[in-house]
């Protein structure tokens, strides 16, 4: 175990500078030897999920290895915890610091004490030197930018203090590059304040007027000086701090009349005073810069100022204190926060069993219910770490579980909601309604709520991220989409609301309607999400939902999955909305019980559904349906992935559970013309290294993903015009392994994969043999494939619109009665054969043919392909065989024919592409010259002819037919005489 060591008592730069060390020194936790500033507790009290702290008392001292002291060089400032210093196992002690007064007592290896501002510079200068000498792309998380930038703040009182250095202000400007919010940062630095304005600060706070509405706190007060006071912005933010206000007004009249300008006017007249009036707000939705514009003030919505003079003072602070009243929304409460249904155990169960729920779901705690499913109370991970780590993963967890607890009603407002967790640091708050548990709010949902205030807020900086928002996603959607289908969708919310269900647009649509670039987007896939309890029925929400409205649309076509609570209505050829698929779910979390397995789902909150999806452009959301209605949902910075054009993935573990999303993740990268981000494709790789999957296959007999879920997504692949593209990056990947762990796209696949491209186009037009034999050795590279197959693909595809299937093959089976419905007819004078197969499915049975001959026909069972398929791929190599030595044999055209029509057209084809030259031109002039040709008389004609039917049509026919491929017959009369000939007639 690696610790970094706070002082006791941590400020802000001791937190930054250890949050930077574990940046640096992935794994390392921390330990914050003996509490910390009011400031920094408070920042803890929402925060502290984001860094990785551990307590003390959860410490093991045999298994520490190193430990690093960040902003103290004295044992004596680390309390109980220096005695780890003297642990004979701890190979290493460094010790970074910026004071240099001090007397170093610690038995340090690794020393860096700097005369900077603080202590954290040091750390982000190695932060920066190594984000500048990687390979691969670096980049803090806001919330370690922002501890950083804190800590630099608050020690050098924002690059005033005398100890402040140049370096202290590179160190800041480079962690706003990394995205360092200021908002926070304002939040929690506190700027000192002069004499004058301390002495104001005393009287604002005795004369101070507040009020509460909708659960936040408005005060205003108006101070009186002789003269015109700097500063006042200051005294404003310092008083909203103090006094935990959510609005401010406060204005500050003073006389002018010693001013050249008005000295006429007398000092005791009410209106002879300028007014001036600072406006802080932290409150979403309000705008003091529209509030202060018709008295000639302005700014920023959340910050702003005016100054005018011959107007009564108090009058005017009260009309504007009554008209920011207005402004203030309604907060979300507790119900549109929580996350519902809640995870419960009872009283009874294992700690052990209590930490494998815990992993299962990912989860920081679990509620307690007794038998009547009354809150009992609650255990956190730490609780459970603890008792796990003094041996005691059989005990029940009623011993280690809070169960005084805080809790909160549906309707408690989010400003309440917020009190109470910073001020009993609390991390999880239950929801009871009648005495039942039905929901709980995290520190998550809150912080959640509070970011997107912000970001809904366009004109504020306090975000701890990049992530654009759209003003209005609602209207984007609607001017988008068919009036038809924007009323189903607003029936659909209404539906939902009436029940207390929270109905969103989840997936796809939402990212294509996001990169749309046409007024109009064509969406023939929606997929829906009820967050919401089930009924009395076990279907769920969404199969409740979707229900009903098959009752409002009757032409359409209901299919329901109960087993994973999803439904589904279809149209086909609708006047109103053509072919249209709705896909309703309820809100779901899954679990894999092994790597490639399919998932066990249950209801889950809306955060969990998204959280379980492949990708952060597929996990957006938008709410449908008041409140907030048009809300964009974005837990995953999705949108900044759309910006930089980048698929990312949502954890580290997402392609061990399902391998099938690395063939999404090229899918997606290679339609939308992204690219998979270098850490994703880092895990693919691991994915594949591991050889996690072959060995499930071992251990389970099967693995679900790699059979008919694999062949869907080679399905969507091979049948996009960017299949070329999209093959070669999954090659690039050694992702082929997938299907089996022999099987690589090298040049030689590739070159059948190329060939067989040429005979599917040469239904298209008319050609000579010579055109599907040459060999095809160009564009081998996977960069010069793109650049030739990438731009034709994005102009078939276009992006918002579903992926479209490629027309079937021209080559159908000979005499197949179960035709494809969509096949087209063949071309007339086409010199092909008509194959019944699609051209995705040729494609495959050619990768796996390049397989041993052992491995092909299980390959093809496993992925489900159809028996005629898998026939094909296993008597493929006993063709081969008996062609390879029968072909050369053959020297007219009719032993040709009568050789190789025992044979389906699709086996020729894999059988061609694997042989030399030679064969393969023989196989080939089969296919377009003899194949069609019949012979000159037919059955009807023989028995018009006088013969007989019997087994001898055969024979006759088959000799018509050699005599006319070898050119010894000319018209019928030549064939009527060569049957007289040869078969006499008595």
């Amino acid at each position: 175990m690696d610790l970094v060591l706070c002082h006791t008592t941590a400020d802000f730069d001791a937190l930054g500078a250890a949050v930077g060390l574990c940046v640096l020194r992935p794994g390392s936790r921390i330990v914050l030897t003996g509490g910390c500033h009011p400031t920094v507790r408070d920042f803890l009290a929402l925060h502290r999920d984001e860094y990785p702290l551990i307590e003390r008392r959860s410490v093991n001292p045999q298994r520490i290895r190193s430990i690093t002291i960040v902003d103290a060089s004295q044992r004596d400032r680390l309390g109980k915890a220096a005695e780890w210093l003297d642990l004979p196992q701890v190979s290493e002690i460094a010790v970074f610091d910026h004071h240099l007064q001090a007397d170093l007592d610690i038995p340090a290896t690794v020393t860096q004490i700097e005369a900077v501002g603080a202590s954290t510079t040091l750390i982000v200068e190695k932060l920066k030197n190594q984000a500048e000498n990687s390979d691969t792309p670096f980049r803090l998380l806001p919330s370690e930018a922002t501890v950083m930038a804190l800590g630099i703040h608050v020690d050098t009182g924002s690059l005033t203090f005398e100890g402040a250095t140049a370096r202290d202000a590179m160190a800041l400007a480079w962690l706003m590059e990394q995205g360092a919010s200021l908002g926070v940062i304002a939040e929690y630095v506190e700027p000192g304040l002069s004499p004058q304005l301390q002495d104001l600060l005393r009287e604002a706070l005795n004369n101070l007027r507040s009020e509460t509405l909708h659960g936040y706190s408005l005060a205003w007060v108006l101070l009186s000086t002789e003269s015109y006071v700097p500063g006042l912005s200051s005294l404003a933010s310092r008083l909203l701090d103090l006094t935990e206000t959510d609005a401010l007004l406060l204005g500050n009249v003073y006389k002018f009349g010693e001013n050249e300008n008005n000295r006429n006017i007398a000092p005791e007249s009410p209106v002879s005073n300028r007014l001036t009036i600072i406006g802080r707000s932290r409150i979403e939705g309000t705008n003091l810069s529209e509030l202060f514009k018709p008295l000639g003030g302005g700014g920023h919505a959340r910050a702003a100022s005016l100054a005018t003079r011959d107007v009564d003072p108090l009058l005017t602070l009260n009309q504007l204190a009554d008209e920011l009243k207005t402004q203030i929304p309604h907060p979300p409460t507790a119900r549109e926060l929580m996350s519902s249904p809640v995870r419960s155990i009872r009283p009874e169960t294992s700690v052990g069993e209590a930490h494998r729920i815990l992993l299962r779901y990912g989860h920081s705690g679990l509620s307690v219910v007794d038998s009547g499913d009354r809150l009992a109370g609650i255990i956190s991970r730490r609780d459970i770490d603890i008792a796990l780590h003094h041996g005691f993963s059989h005990a029940p967890v009623k011993g280690y579980m809070t169960p005084q607890l805080k809790t909160i009603a549906p309707d408690t407002l989010l400003p309440e909601i917020e009190s109470l967790m910073v001020t009993y640091d609390i991390g999880r708050l239950p929801v009871l309604e009648n005495g039942q548990l039905v929901g709980i709010v995290t520190r998550t949902d809150v912080l959640r709520e509070l970011h997107q205030q912000k970001a809904r807020d366009r004109g504020s900086n306090a975000e701890f991220s990049n992530c654009p928002v759209p003003e209005s996603v609602e209207q984007l959607l609607r001017s988008r989409i068919s009036p038809e289908l924007w009323q189903l969708l607003s029936i659909a919310a209404n539906i939902a609301q009436n029940r207390g269900w929270q109905l969103y647009i989840v997936g796809g649509a939402v990212r294509d309607l996001l990169l749309a670039t046409d007024d109009t987007l064509a969406l023939t896939d929606i997929d829906l999400v009820v967050d919401g309890k089930c009924g009395s029925d076990d279907s769920g929400a969404g199969v409740e939902l979707a229900s009903s409205l098959q009752k409002l649309y009757p032409e359409s076509r209901l299919d329901i999955h109960g087993q994973f609570q999803t439904a589904a209505l279809l149209w086909h050829k609708d006047s109103a909305f053509g072919s249209l698929w709705v896909d309703i779910a309820t809100a779901r979390t899954e679990f894999y019980p092994y790597p490639a397995a399919n998932p066990e789902v249950e209801a889950s909150s809306i955060r969990q559904d998204l959280y379980r999806r492949d990708f952060t452009i597929n996990a957006l959301a938008v709410r449908l349906g008041v409140p907030r209605s048009g809300e964009l949902l974005d837990f995953f910075c999705g949108l900044l992935d759309l910006e930089s054009k980048q698929i990312r993935v949502l954890h580290a573990n997402s392609f061990i559970e399902d391998p099938t999303r690395i063939y999404r993740a090229v899918r997606f990268a290679v339609r939308l013309g992204f690219e998979i981000e270098p850490q994703t494709e880092g895990y693919i790789r691991n994915a594949l290294a591991s050889g996690i999957y072959y060995r499930i296959q071992g251990e389970n007999g099967r693995a679900p993903a790699l059979e008919t879920r694999l062949k869907s997504e080679l399905k969507y692949i091979l049948q996009a015009p960017y299949w070329k593209v999209a093959l070669q990056m999954l090659g690039d990947l050694q992702a082929l392994r997938c299907i089996h762990p022999s099987l690589e796209l090298d040049r030689e696949l590739w070159r059948q994969l190329r060939l067989l491209d040429r005979c599917l186009n040469g239904r298209k037009k008319e050609g000579s043999a010579t055109d599907y034999v040459t060999d095809v050795t160009d564009v081998t590279d996977v960069n010069e494939v793109r650049k030739k197959e990438e731009g034709r693909g994005k102009k078939k595809e276009g992006r918002g619109k579903k992926e479209q299937t490629i027309p079937t093959s021209q080559f159908p089976i000979p005499n197949s009665q179960f035709p494809i419905p969509d096949a087209q007819s063949p071309m007339p004078n086409s010199p092909f054969p008509i194959i019944n197969i699609p051209d995705w499915q040729m494609r495959l049975e050619v990768l796996i043919a390049y397989l041993a001959p052992e491995y092909r026909g299980k390959v093809a069972a496993n992925l489900q392909l159809p028996a005629d398929s898998i026939k094909r791929l296993e008597v493929l190599e006993a063709g081969k065989n008996e062609l390879a030595e029968n072909l050369p044999k053959c020297e007219l055209p009719s032993q040709l024919v009568l050789l190789l029509r025992n044979y389906e057209f699709p086996v020729l084809i894999a059988i061609a592409l694997q042989s030399p030259r030679s064969a393969r031109r023989q196989i080939w002039e089969y296919l377009t010259r003899w194949a069609n040709v019949e012979p000159p008389l037919n059955g009807n004609d023989l028995k018009a002819l006088g013969y007989k039917p019997g087994p001898g049509f055969k024979r006759m026919l088959d000799d018509l037919l050699a005599a006319r491929l070898d050119g010894d017959l000319g018209d019928r009369a030549a064939a009527i005489s060569f049957l007289a000939q040869r078969y006499p007639q008595t």
